[in-house]
């Protein structure tokens, strides 16, 4: 399974639905709260190209967002990602 990374912050509610969503796959992430190091979410804008939270990554592949991952699942592309596809 190819890795998940999420840069989040401790409070915003699509950060949660994303986590929620991830864990209902029973997918594993690294998360990195970008509220807590600012050098982070400086890291994260360099590789997203956007300020806003969540933004997700499977792999080296930048999903976007929640409602972009939300997408994904729903189309069915989502597990494929995930397994490297």
């Amino acid at each position: 399974m190819s890795p998940v990374l999420v840069y989040s912050t401790r409070i915003c509610p699509y950060c949660m639905m994303a986590k929620r969503l991830l864990q209902s796959k029973g997918v594993q992430y690294d998360e990195v709260l970008v509220d807590v190091d600012s050098q982070r979410r400086d890291e994260m804008m360099q590789r997203s190209g956007r300020r806003t939270v969540p933004q997700i990554f499977v792999g080296a592949t930048h999903v976007g967002g929640y409602e972009d991952l939300a997408a994904l699942d729903r189309a069915g592309k989502l597990e494929p990602l995930l397994n490297g596809g």
